[in-house]
């Protein structure tokens, strides 16, 4: 392989392609770049990239080298750039929830010897959640916003603002990995085939009870239960658990009865609640359920928070969660997985907890609510209990400004969720449900 130099100091750049075991050179470049939209953002973050790469490529004889050039972009022709102080980091936060902002990276990959140049961008789009001015100051508190274009960190604790994002991930972090891939390709150079990931950590084949599918995973039970763990202990740093007995009883009762009836048993079940309002739940890889106490405020009986329960647990048992690490990015899959083969797994935390708090597809939502049905009635609950509770969720959707983090933010799709929900439990279906079932 061509010895390849990154012209970048980013901390962030230099981890993505060291995950993937690429061999490197750092040399920053010192032009100074570009900060006004003379056309668009994408030819000033290619221009900006292209000026980094031929800075770099003029100080050796032989080399690829990749450069990149990343802005945040909220609307009217002004960059977003790295705020100087609390006071203008505060208020750029405020600018990006009140509407989507776009990330921009531009990339260049130029060959030294033969003069081939190669230049493109990414963009992704981001949807942050609305922040009080005391969420803002804890977050700088924890987090110094100085050094980030926009003054978040999307790969840390920041991810909790973010409820969803359009686009490739590692844009965000500033290097576009799968660009980049197909464009080192071009140039003769290859960082990551199916090869790498197969013979690194093997492919595993197995018939998923829940899906009635033959799925094939990249590693088994024992590393999806140690990235459980870790993204687990993340969780617990952000959130209060709550400890009271009688309330812990109370849900550990109901799993257990859920796991029991459920179509998984080769991992061990926790549940534990987080003292915030919010109205929400997670479950995470390796079998791990968290319900907000939100929840808990909301439900009427045990019938209803039974089918939050079992909804989760069917994301478990599809496995749902850890298939959405595997499919958001593969360089993302190597970065969890090679830390699991080394025996640290924080590398690949910050992109798990960031990736389960964002919206599960539609297809996910609606087989663990139909495996929620399932998983009721074969428990003895009343499979009403999940329907009842998402026409609750409709009604305070529909009266209630959205909260960070609600149940209708990463459970979407409500009303043609519980048209399915209905017809899963009768066997028919109403003209209404029918309407939502199709769509809008």
């Amino acid at each position: 392989m061509k010895k390849i130099i990154l012209a970048s100091a980013s901390e962030q750049r230099k981890k993505l392609l060291r995950m993937l075991g690429v061999k490197f050179k750092i040399h920053p470049s010192q032009i100074q770049e570009a900060q006004r939209i003379k056309t668009t953002c994408a030819a000033l973050v290619q221009n900006n990239a292209l000026l980094k790469a031929r800075d770099i490529a003029s100080r050796f004889k032989e080399g690829v080298v990749i450069a990149a050039d990343t802005v945040v972009y909220a609307g009217g022709k002004k960059i977003i750039g790295k705020p100087r102080n609390f006071q203008e980091a505060k208020k750029i936060l405020k600018i990006l929830f009140t509407r989507p902002q776009w990330v921009y990276t531009g990339v260049a990959v130029l060959d030294i010897e033969t003069n081939k140049r190669i230049v493109d961008y990414a963009k992704t789009k981001i949807f942050m959640s609305h922040l009080s001015d005391e969420e803002i100051d804890r977050y700088h508190r924890k987090v110094h916003p100085f050094d980030k274009a926009g003054g978040f960190d999307m790969e840390g604790v920041g991810s909790l603002f973010i409820h969803r994002i359009e686009g490739c991930y590692t844009n965000v972090l500033g290097l576009p990995m799968a660009k980049l891939h197909k464009m080192l390709k071009k140039i003769g150079v290859s960082i990551l085939s199916c090869f790498f990931l197969v013979n690194i950590w093997g492919c595993t084949t197995e018939y998923n009870l829940a899906t009635q599918q033959e799925e094939t995973l990249l590693y088994g039970t024992e590393k999806e239960v140690k990235i459980g763990e870790a993204v687990s202990a993340q969780v617990e740093e952000q959130y209060k658990v709550i400890t009271d007995v009688d309330v812990n009883e109370r849900v550990e009762k109901i799993l257990d009865r859920i796991v029991n009836v459920c179509d998984r048993k080769d991992i061990v079940y926790f549940i534990k609640i987080l003292d915030d309002d919010i109205m929400n739940a997670v479950s995470l890889p390796g079998g791990y359920v968290y319900v907000f106490k939100g929840i808990l405020d909301h439900v009427d009986n045990d019938d209803q928070l039974a089918g939050v329960i079992a909804h989760e647990v069917g994301h478990i048992t599809a496995k749902h969660s850890i298939k959405r690490l595997q499919a958001s990015y593969a360089a993302m899959v190597a970065q969890i997985l090679s830390t699991q083969a080394n025996g640290n797994i924080a590398g690949g935390v910050g992109f798990a907890l960031t990736s389960l708090f964002l919206e599960h597809s539609q297809a996910d939502e609606l087989q663990a609510d139909k495996l929620s049905v399932k998983y009721l009635k074969k428990a003895g609950y009343d499979p009403k209990g999940i329907a009842e509770f998402l026409a609750k969720l409709k009604e305070e959707q529909e009266k209630a400004p959205v909260q960070p983090y609600s149940y209708w933010r990463t459970h979407p799709h409500l009303p043609q969720r519980i048209a399915v929900v209905n017809q899963e439990i009768s066997g028919k279906i109403e003209f209404k449900d029918y309407l939502n079932i199709l769509g809008p």
